[in-house]
């Protein structure tokens, strides 16, 4: 499901463009931002407490861009992108266990990964002057010269799809496919990756999906650690030296996430004692105006752990699970609002009945003033957690540069935080959330003749 977040689908300035150098007034997080001659964006923060840096590149390359038919392409290539590069100006070829072996050496690390909406590169080095240049130097050699070895795939297709027939003897992954399915119906964030759509991914399909994704001018790229903005920009001009370095066309448009015109559920049986129960429908995308309201009201809902309605009210109250949780997953499309327990199979049916209600009523009435309060201020006093390290920052700096967000969107969060009303929570709640169309899956114990 969806969890990452929004890049508007435009044509990239050509690479003769370049926006004005700004930066953040002094605050909570400096943020410097410009873009590169060949039209990748930079965001830095300088944190000079560590003698290391982290930079993380991203792109709209992830799995909402797999065709339907090879679903788990964006992972894949992601995932080969480290088994080896090719013998380049003067230097020998590296397998995956000499590129471990060289990473090992610097005590730095590279990796890949593709989320629901983007491919993600990830470099962390310290900044000594002998050891940044060389790792630098050997990413730049991945990123642009991999060796896509077509045994090496054989091999790790097989590992995934042993992985994947191991995975459907769980009731939690039944549960989850069911949910994705119910959810986003055939939108490319319901897309499940199978023995089928992994056999019909090639090293060729791997090498042009990186090619029509990774290219400098569609970066946006996070830096954080104890480097001067004119390292910074050498740093990702070296990184991304070996990709074509032409202006960008428009990627194809995806369409959004239909709502759910009514209700549904999903009884599937499973020899297990423990229920999976999911309730959920679309949500929102990560740009939605009501982003701030939806994460407070969430918190109120079933969020927040033993301080939340839906844990008083199935747990404390009623005894029905050990623990019941809500969260929306917003990206670039309608990511899923969803409920999640587990409980015993012979009382999944009431347990979902009764999050049903408490969903309905939370919506019809919205939050107390006291449970406003307490939201508040369990958010706004645990946000300093989300900046205490190098991994936080850059995961912070990452989410800005990925939404596009204001440079200050960290310094006013705990005053626009501290500045939503009962008014704000109930209205978005209302318009979001419908009652009357939450899916519904349960997993376990038999299913009943009269599921719907």
């Amino acid at each position: 499901m969806a969890c990452a977040l929004l890049l508007p689908l435009a044509h990239a300035q050509p690479p003769q463009a370049q926006l004005p150098h700004t930066q953040n007034p002094p605050g909570l997080l400096p943020i410097e931002h410009w873009r590169q001659p060949n039209g990748a964006q930079v965001w830095l923060v300088r944190s000079p407490s560590l003698p290391m840096v982290d930079v993380q590149i991203d792109f709209d390359g992830g799995a909402r861009r797999d065709p339907a038919n090879q679903a788990g392409l964006a992972a894949a290539t992601a995932a080969m992108l480290t088994k080896g590069v090719r013998a380049q100006a003067g230097q020998p070829a590296l397998d995956e266990d000499g590129l471990g072996q060289a990473w090992a050496d610097l005590g730095a690390s590279f990796s890949a990964s593709a989320s629901e909406d983007r491919f993600t590169l990830h470099l962390r080095s310290l900044t000594d002057a002998a050891l940044l240049p060389q790792a630098a130097a050997l990413a730049a050699r991945q990123i642009g010269h991999s060796a896509w070895p077509q045994a090496v795939w054989q091999r790790e297709r097989q590992r995934w799809s042993a992985s994947l027939r191991e995975a459907q003897t769980r009731p939690a992954t039944i549960a989850q496919q069911a949910f994705a399915h119910a959810v986003y119906g055939d939108h490319p964030y319901g897309y499940q990756t199978t023995e089928q759509t992994l056999a019909r991914i090639s090293v060729g399909d791997m090498q042009r999906f990186y090619a029509a994704h990774v290219q400098p001018c569609r970066a946006k790229v996070s830096i954080v650690g104890q480097i001067e903005r004119e390292r910074a920009s050498q740093l990702v001009a070296q990184l991304l030296s070996g990709l074509p370095q032409e202006a960008c066309g428009a990627l194809p448009e995806l369409p959004a996430v239909a709502p759910l015109t009514g209700p549904s559920e999903q009884r599937l049986p499973f020899a297990a004692q423990q229920a999976q129960v999911l309730i959920g429908q679309p949500g929102i995308r990560r740009s939605d105006p009501d982003f701030l309201p939806l994460l407070v009201a969430n918190h109120i809902l079933g969020g927040s752990g033993f301080g939340s309605r839906l844990m008083e009210q199935v747990r404390e109250k009623r005894g029905l699970t050990y623990g019941v949780y809500s969260s929306f997953s917003p990206g670039n499309h309608e990511g899923a609002f969803s409920i999640h327990l587990q409980t015993r199979a012979d009382q999944a049916q009431a347990a979902a009945d009764l999050v049903h209600q408490v969903v309905a009523e939370f919506v019809a009435q919205g939050p107390t003033d006291k449970e406003l309060q307490d939201a508040k201020a369990n958010l706004i006093g645990g946000f300093a957690l989300r900046l205490d390290s190098n991994a936080k920052l850059l995961g912070n700096v990452a989410n800005i540069a990925w939404n596009n967000l204001p440079l200050d969107y960290l310094d006013t969060w705990t005053h626009n935080v501290q500045a939503l009303t009962g008014q704000d929570i109930h209205r978005a709640v209302q318009r979001v959330l419908r009652p009357d169309a939450l899916a519904t899956v349960i997993v376990g114990g038999s299913a009943p003749a009269n599921a719907r």
